[in-house]
């Protein structure tokens, strides 16, 4: 599809066309429009390129699956988030393959310190109380937090890529902010009871 009124359209438009019929041609060149930038963003986590470049194609092969489970309002900030979650599951995959061979290894059994497993715990429940606390965010705040934090977007990127003014992505940043606080606040105390 290297048609130049193709090439026209929107990342929403594409999407509209994939539902309507199902064509993966749209979506390939959604993924033509972001390979490059994808391929960096998993140089930057996975450090090799062989290895990053695996890791796009199986980014895409997992968007073409899951794109119709989501109604997804910002193509470009959910394809980032799906390659930021897709690196680090990599990453951890990697590392507890590591770690297991180590202990297997060189510890002989010896156990791990329980404070370094309490360490390990306590921020594993504080990352999933995250990511719940996010889920409760209304769309608006949830998109400018993930862009302004998590992708270090400034509010101008933020406001070009959603279409929301100035004013607007400081307020939803200013609440989301606040919002996510009160919900983690609220969380810790129910895990406390």
């Amino acid at each position: 599809m290297n048609n130049p009124d193709i090439q026209q359209l929107t990342d929403q438009e594409l999407l509209q066309r994939f539902k309507a019929d199902n064509n993966s041609d749209w979506i390939g060149v959604l993924f033509d429009r972001y390979a490059l930038l994808l391929l960096g963003m998993c140089m930057k986590y996975l450090k090799n390129e062989e290895d990053a470049r695996d890791a796009v194609q199986q980014i895409f092969l997992k968007m073409l699956s899951d794109i119709n489970r989501h109604d997804i309002q910002y193509f470009r900030a959910w394809i980032y988030q799906v390659t930021k979650n897709y690196c680090l599951m990599q990453l951890r995959q990697k590392h507890m393959k590591y770690k297991e061979e180590i202990s297997d290894k060189h510890m002989g059994g010896i156990a791990a310190d329980p404070e370094d497993k309490q360490v390990y715990q306590e921020k594993d429940i504080l990352l999933e109380n995250m990511g719940q606390a996010m889920s409760q965010l209304n769309p608006e705040q949830k998109i400018c937090v993930e862009l302004f934090y998590l992708q270090k977007k400034s509010y101008q990127e933020i406001a070009d890529q959603t279409g929301y003014s100035l004013l607007q992505v400081k307020s939803y940043i200013q609440n989301g902010k606040r919002n996510l606080k009160l919900l983690l606040e609220k969380q810790q105390r129910a895990n406390k009871s």
